[in-house]
């Protein structure tokens, strides 16, 4: 797994996980298991070499009545340099 931070110039940022093959199932078992499971969590954590980055990024579940900050979007990405 590769996790990087985007500089958006604005203020604001975005992540970008480059995920293997051989870890979509670990992900899926993870995202499976906070299913129904208020309080529970997992995360995707560096080891912290380099030149720094994204340390950790944590998965847990929360209300469904929570008001939400960022959504779920599936579509294609979109390239404005395209």
């Amino acid at each position: 797994m590769n996790i990087d931070l985007e500089d958006f110039k604005t203020g604001w940022f975005g992540i970008t996980v480059g995920i293997k093959t051989s870890e979509i199932d670990i992900l899926i078992e993870g995202l499976t298991k906070l299913k129904g499971n208020e309080g529970q969590h997992f995360h995707a954590r560096s080891d912290c070499s380099g030149n720094g980055g994204v340390a950790d990024i944590e998965f847990y579940l929360e209300a469904e009545d929570t008001k939400d900050n960022a959504t779920l979007d599936l579509s294609p990405a979109i390239n404005p340099n395209r």
